[in-house]
């Protein structure tokens, strides 16, 4: 997702779209659930690169977006960081 999510940005940026309502409209989303995907365009640049470099699991995302939601809900980027390390510390006790 948080490759979608800067292909949109992307779109956006060079003009192939308005905006994030027009993103929607052609995507047949709601504004709110661009708004989701492109929020996670705020985590910090090394946490989005982490999450870009987890390879996929039988097809499937690595990470549920729902989970980086709440990582980039958390606040600063230092807490995103510790939100962070909290995640892989409790994959890691999944494996």
């Amino acid at each position: 997702m948080l490759a979608l999510a800067h292909h949109l940005q992307d779109a956006i940026d060079r003009g192939l779209v308005a905006d994030r309502a027009d993103v929607a409209r052609k995507l047949g989303l709601t504004r709110a659930r661009v708004t989701q995907l492109l929020d996670l365009l705020l985590l910090a640049p090394e946490l989005q690169d982490a999450v870009l470099a987890l390879e996929a699991v039988d097809g499937a995302e690595p990470m549920a977006e729902r989970t980086l939601r709440e990582v980039a809900h958390t606040g600063t980027w230092a807490e995103w960081r510790a939100a962070w390390a909290g995640l892989a510390t409790r994959d890691t006790k999944r494996a």
